[in-house]
């Protein structure tokens, strides 16, 4: 049977272990995805948007690093307890030192980025709410890590996912995002698993072609430094939202 986003549990998110086999240090592939962020956002000028998102946030805290050079507010919108608990602790409580060095090379590829972690946190609220509930055309910039084709093993969810992400921002709003490619359920830690939906530069371009503008799609090598989840890389995105019509379809 094919796994859709609601089948699964996602207050079971296993934090920790995903922490500590992907984030820990900065592998090739994230300093790759911040080297390309960060050509995105120095296209504005420090503090120009006044409200940006981060879909289906997670506890990766780079993505938001990446958005405070620009960003007045950044929502981290989160639909998983363990996720949402993970985040207020580092944004209210303390930071985990291996943030740091994301920070520093964010902070050296973009300038605006705030001066410390904390600083460049102080711009984040967390959201504790189902990504597909937020209302359109809310933000002026929407970004998204490995969410889309890790919610659902169905490529159609995945695809009104993606409308989903597009539809947060206003038309002409900014769009910045990074897919596993060819992403299969995998496993994270001794025994969880979770779904992936395979998709590559061809199908992420089909995808968001009539959903945007000015689109750019890349790749990245697969890193061999991370786990082997079966993925063959990372396919990376910018574009211009157009409007959007329709809402997300739900289970298929």
């Amino acid at each position: 049977m094919t796994t859709h986003n609601d089948d699964v549990d996602w207050d079971r998110w296993p934090v920790a272990d995903y922490l500590r086999e992907n984030y820990r240090e900065v592998h090739p592939s994230d300093a790759a995805v911040i080297a390309h962020h960060s050509a995105f956002y120095r296209r504005f000028p420090r503090g120009a948007i006044a409200r940006s998102v981060e879909l289906g946030a997670g506890p990766n805290l780079y993505p938001l690093i990446l958005a405070s050079g620009a960003s007045r507010k950044i929502d981290a919108v989160e639909a998983g307890a363990s996720n949402v608990a993970y985040l207020q602790d580092q944004i209210c409580h303390r930071l985990d030192a291996s943030w740091l060095p994301f920070h520093a090379l964010c902070r050296r590829l973009n300038p605006d980025v705030p001066a410390t972690l904390a600083g460049a946190l102080a711009h984040v609220n967390v959201v504790h709410a189902d990504v597909r509930t937020l209302p359109p055309g809310s933000y002026e910039l929407a970004s998204m890590h490995f969410v889309a084709e890790g919610a659902t093993e169905d490529f159609a969810e995945f695809a009104d996912f993606c409308r989903t992400f597009v539809r947060t921002v206003e038309p002409g709003g900014h769009l910045v995002a990074a897919f596993m490619e060819n992403m299969p359920t995998h496993r994270i830690g001794p025994a969880s698993r979770w779904p992936g939906c395979p998709v590559s530069p061809a199908t992420v371009t089909e995808v968001f072609t009539p959903l945007t503008r000015d689109l750019d799609v890349t790749h990245i090598d697969t890193d061999p430094t991370l786990p082997d989840y079966g993925d063959s890389g990372m396919v990376l995105l910018t574009g211009v939202a157009e409007a959007v019509l329709g809402h997300w379809s739900g289970r298929h």
